[in-house]
């Protein structure tokens, strides 16, 4: 008995085959294949190449991705509730770690900055690799890249290169809030 809710790619094809009206003899000569072998594949007793696949489904009109949907992996979700998260203080800063993908080719790290007055992140010594992306929330600051200083004021986003030493400072009179974005991560390596 066919199982309709989750057929393999054979018995899908004949599920198609037979709604369609065609016969297993049409099929195998549109795609230059054996009438044997069409019947063997739609009973997933044999399982033909990725060539022999490809021209019956073309035979048939069927999409590929209907035929594999069943067989996508689905990704992990991570959720980080908002009483869980990592922190950290370091210089008058709190570092919050919002989410963090740490697969090893796209690692990337999203934090939430909240930046006390004459607080700062970051250090002109050195830089490290990767990029960051940063979003101004609420309050003021500068970042110093290299030699350069940039002013930052609520509402405004930067993007750098890491590898040149920063630093972003608060110089306002309140606390600077920030959304940073370091790939690969920095702060949270885990």
């Amino acid at each position: 008995m066919v199982n309709i809710k989750n057929p393999g790619f054979g018995e899908k094809l004949r599920i198609v085959r037979e709604r369609r009206g065609v016969t297993l003899k049409k099929v195998a000569s549109i795609a230059h294949v054996s009438e044997s072998l069409v019947s063997q594949i739609e009973r997933n007793k044999v399982s033909p190449s990725v060539d022999t696949l490809l021209s019956i489904a073309e035979a048939l009109e069927v999409d590929l991705e209907y035929l594999f949907k069943d067989y996508k992996r689905n990704k992990a979700v991570k959720i980080i509730s908002k009483d869980n998260r990592d922190h950290l203080i370091l210089n008058k800063v709190v570092y919050e770690q919002l989410s963090c993908i740490n697969d090893g080719k796209n690692s990337v790290e999203a934090l939430k900055l909240s930046i006390e007055p004459d607080g700062k992140k970051g250090t002109l010594e050195y830089g490290h690799t990767g990029s960051e992306i940063g979003i101004i929330l609420e309050g003021s600051g500068q970042l110093i890249y290299g030699t350069e200083t940039y002013y930052l004021n609520e509402g405004d986003t930067v993007s750098f290169s890491s590898d040149i030493p920063h630093i972003l400072e608060n110089t306002g009179t309140n606390t600077m809030i920030a959304i940073w974005i370091m790939a690969p991560p920095k702060v949270f390596k885990k």
